[in-house]
């Protein structure tokens, strides 16, 4: 699907903006399941599991998202995951999200799971496919919401790890769509993973990666050229390297951008410092994503309205970002096609 011209959109007065971006179809293409597991669900799952916590209630464990990097985000997102043990607890996880997703007009998901946090605690591979794929069949059917799963390697572990990761979940391939790479990536390259990347891509599975979140662009390139990325999460280091920002341009590599978590990592001092604006100036396929939302403080409607308000960002912009989350997605070329003509038919609706 190529690029075509802002030209031809309504002109939407700046006061209008904000519901204009409550209102427009979109997709959402980075969110980790796990990172949407609110506090209150937290625990309420550790209540019917029998799980304590080191939290005495669910106010306590808000104020202990004060992140100050990456890591100390994943000490905790680790901790709150204990309570995942059964598969209606994955379902209800995923629904949670699902529903959530259904009220910011999200057409379509692409969720990231990490299997890995939980078959170390003992839970099986099938009881974690199996909870967050029923939730998308059921978000499918009662949501109008279209959601599909790509499964995480955590690259702080293996390689090998990640091998037996992956020999566990074949027997669910039919329930997801790609493999990705996340976790903490200072001291973790691409590089590291090249030869289980490869192997998925024989299995014929969509290959995205964490880089240029915290790491340098140097990652970005690992992930393209050794792991043949089809999307690069975050990417946001990207414009330190011109040449780099030309190759994502020229192949129309999408980045799929959190912007709130961005701010709550300390990636950005703050939003209004966000090259959101100017990744879309170079031409790059920017998207607009929410990453962990419950530990950030946003789904993907709070990151587009905060964001837009802290850069002026402005309505063009944001049917530009919309239309490339549908040109992102892993959805054929009949469903993208359909998805941009809601957002075109919403943008004129709304003029």
């Amino acid at each position: 699907m190529q690029p075509v011209t802002m030209d031809h959109l309504p002109t939407i007065a700046p006061d209008r903006l904000p519901e204009l971006l409550r209102r427009m179809p979109k997709a959402e293409l980075h969110i980790h399941i796990e990172g949407s597991l609110e506090p209150e669900l937290i625990f309420q799952l550790a209540r019917r599991n029998g799980v304590s916590l080191p939290y005495a209630n669910v106010e306590e464990l808000r104020k202990a998202y004060a992140f100050t990097n990456l890591q100390s985000f994943l000490d905790i997102y680790y901790a709150g995951a204990s309570v995942l043990l059964k598969e209606q607890d994955f379902h209800d996880m995923a629904w949670a999200y699902l529903r959530r997703a259904q009220a910011d007009n999200v057409l379509h998901a692409e969720i990231f799971f990490d299997p890995q946090t939980h078959t170390a605690r003992g839970v099986s591979m099938e009881t974690v496919v199996r909870g967050l794929h029923s939730a998308c069949e059921r978000a499918r059917t009662e949501l109008g919401v279209q959601a599909s799963l790509i499964l995480c390697f955590l690259r702080h572990l293996s390689e090998a790890d990640a091998f037996e990761t992956l020999e566990q979940a074949l027997p669910l391939r039919d329930r997801f769509i790609g493999v990705g790479l996340d976790s903490s990536e200072v001291g973790h390259p691409p590089e590291k993973f090249a030869r289980v990347f490869a192997r998925c891509r024989e299995l014929g599975l969509h290959i995205v990666a964490h880089a240029g979140e915290e790491g340098p662009p140097a990652y970005v390139w690992q992930a393209l050229d050794i792991l043949k990325a089809e999307r690069i999460d975050h990417g946001v280091q990207s414009p330190k390297d011109p040449a780099l920002v030309r190759r994502l341009a020229q192949d129309r590599i999408p980045l799929t951008v959190c912007p709130l978590s961005n701010l709550k990592l300390c990636v950005f001092p703050q939003l209004a410092d966000h090259n959101l604006g100017r990744l879309l100036d170079a031409g790059l396929v920017a998207t607009v994503n929410s990453d962990d939302p419950a530990y950030f403080g946003g789904y993907l409607n709070d990151n587009f309205i905060q964001t837009f308000a802290a850069t002026g960002l402005t309505a063009p912009q944001a049917w530009q970002l919309a239309r490339n989350s549908f040109e992102a997605s892993f959805v054929d070329a009949a469903a993208k096609r359909r998805y941009v003509e809601r957002l075109d038919a919403a943008f004129a609706s709304f003029a």
